[in-house]
C-alpha cells in the first residue's frame, strides 16, 4: 500500500480506538447511570447522528472544493475540544448531550475525507483501499471496546478522560503526518469504469447511489441494535458490563484476523453487489441467533456471525459508491454514504427504544428480520438504469 494509506490506517486505528472507549456505553450510562429511559437515550444518541450526518456533508463538500489537510484538521480539533470539556461534565445530562453532539459533528467531518483520500491516492487498489481503512476502524473498535469495559467497570469517569486523552494524540498525529495531504489529493486519478468508458450524468449516478444506501441505512438501522438496545437487554439480563464489551473486542479483533478469508472470497467473487447479497443474508441469520440468546455464549455466536456479514457489507457500499462518483465529486459521494451510516445508527436506537418501550425486544427482532429483506431489492435495483445508459451509449 502507498505511504499515505498506511498513515490513513494508522491514523484511523487510533481515533477509533478513542471513540470505543465511548459510544458502546453511550445508552447503558444514560440510562443506567444517568437514569434516563431508552428512549430518551436514543434520542441523544439520534442527534450525536444528526450532527455527524451534517459533518459528513460538510467534510465532503470541503474535500472536494477546498483543502483535505484543513478539513480534517478542524473536525478533529473541534472533536478534541468537546471531549475533553465532556471529560469534566458527563454527570450532567445537558452538557452530555451538548458535547456528545459536538464530537458527532467533528467526527463527521473527518470521516468522508479519510475515505475519499483512500479511494484518491490508491484507485487501483479498488476495495482494498476502502477495506484498508475498514480494518483500522475495526482494529481500533476491538482495541477501545477490550480496554473500555474494564475501565467502565472500575470508574465511568476514567472512561471520558481515556477517550479525551487519545482524541488530544490523534490530533497531534494529523496536525504533524498529514501536511502534504493535499498534495496527494491534486494528483488522484479517477479510473472508475464509468467515467472510462461514458461521461455518465451526475443525476444518474446519483440516484443510484440514493438507491444503493437505502438498502445500507436499513442494515444500518439493525447494526445499531447492538449498541443501543440489545446493550440494555443485555445488562437486564445479568450479563456483565465487561461481557458486553468484550462482544465488540471479539467484532473487532475477528475482522482483523479474518481478512484472509475475505481476500479468498474476493479473489473469487470479484462483485460487489453479490458480497452485499452474502452479508445481508449472513446479518439475518445472526439476528434470528441474537433473537433467542440468553447468556453471554449465544450473544458471543451472533456477533461472530454478524461480524462475517459485515465484513462483506461495509466495505462494498463505499467501493461502488467511488465507482459512481464523477471525478471531482469524490469526496461528497463518500459523504453522502458515511451520512446514510450516521441516518441508519441516528435511527435505529429511536425506534428500536420505542419498540422495546412500549413492547419487547421479540417483536423489535421481527420487525428487523422483515426490513432486511429490503437491501437484497435495492442492491438488485441500484444500477439498473446506469448499466442501460451504458449499454445505449
Amino acid at each position: 500500500m502507498p505511504k499515505y494509506i498506511w498513515l490513513l490506517v494508522i491514523a484511523t486505528a487510533i481515533n477509533v480506538t478513542g471513540a470505543s472507549f465511548l459510544w458502546p456505553l453511550n445508552t447503558i450510562y444514560m440510562h443506567n447511570e444517568l437514569g434516563k429511559s431508552l428512549a430518551f437515550a436514543g434520542f441523544i444518541l439520534m442527534f450525536n447522528q444528526g450532527a455527524s450526518i451534517v459533518g459528513n456533508l460538510i467534510g465532503g463538500y470541503l474535500f472536494d472544493k477546498f483543502s483535505a489537510y484543513k478539513t480534517i484538521l478542524a473536525g478533529t480539533g473541534l472533536a478534541v475540544v468537546s471531549s475533553v470539556l465532556l471529560a469534566f461534565t458527563h454527570d450532567s445530562i445537558i452538557f452530555y448531550s451538548i458535547f456528545l453532539v459536538l464530537i458527532g459533528f467533528g467526527s463527521g467531518i473527518t470521516w468522508p475525507v479519510m475515505f475519499a483520500m483512500a479511494g484518491s491516492i490508491w484507485p487501483e487498489g479498488g476495495r482494498r483501499a476502502f477495506n484498508a481503512i475498514y480494518v483500522a476502524q475495526n482494529f481500533g473498535v476491538a482495541l477501545g471496546a477490550t480496554l473500555g469495559g474494564y475501565i467502565a467497570s472500575i470508574s465511568f469517569d476514567y472512561i471520558f478522560l481515556s477517550n479525551a486523552s487519545v482524541f488530544v494524540g490523534y490530533f497531534i498525529i494529523v496536525l504533524f503526518t498529514f501536511r502534504n495531504l493535499d498534495k496527494e489529493k491534486d494528483r488522484q486519478m479517477h479510473t472508475s469504469i464509468l467515467q472510462q468508458r461514458a461521461k455518465i450524468q451526475s443525476k444518474t449516478a446519483f440516484i443510484a447511489l440514493f438507491v444503493l444506501c437505502s438498502g445500507f441505512l436499513i442494515a444500518w438501522i439493525g447494526y445499531s441494535q447492538w449498541q443501543s438496545t440489545i446493550a440494555s437487554h443485555t445488562q437486564d439480563i445479568g450479563i456483565p458490563l465487561e461481557q458486553y464489551s468484550s462482544l465488540w473486542a471479539i467484532n473487532g479483533f475477528l475482522i482483523v484476523i479474518g481478512q484472509p478469508l475475505i481476500k479468498w472470497i474476493a479473489g473469487r467473487i470479484t462483485s460487489q453487489k453479490v458480497h452485499i447479497f452474502m452479508g445481508n443474508s449472513i446479518f439475518i441469520v445472526s439476528y434470528l441467533i441474537a433473537m433467542f440468546s440468553e447468556t453471554f455464549a449465544m450473544f458471543a455466536v451472533a456477533m461472530v456471525i454478524l461480524t462475517v456479514g459485515e465484513m462483506l457489507v461495509w466495505p462494498a457500499v463505499p467501493t461502488l459508491a467511488n465507482e459512481l462518483a464523477p471525478r471531482g465529486r469524490e469526496g461528497f459521494y463518500q459523504g453522502i454514504v458515511n451520512s446514510i451510516a450516521a441516518a441508519g445508527r441516528m435511527l435505529g436506537p429511536v425506534l428500536g427504544g420505542f419498540i422495546v418501550d412500549l413492547y419487547n425486544i421479540e417483536l423489535l427482532f421481527i420487525i428487523l428480520l422483515g426490513l432486511l429483506i429490503i437491501p437484497f431489492i435495492t442492491t438488485s435495483l441500484y444500477d439498473k438504469k446506469v448499466l442501460s445508459r451504458l449499454n445505449w451509449q
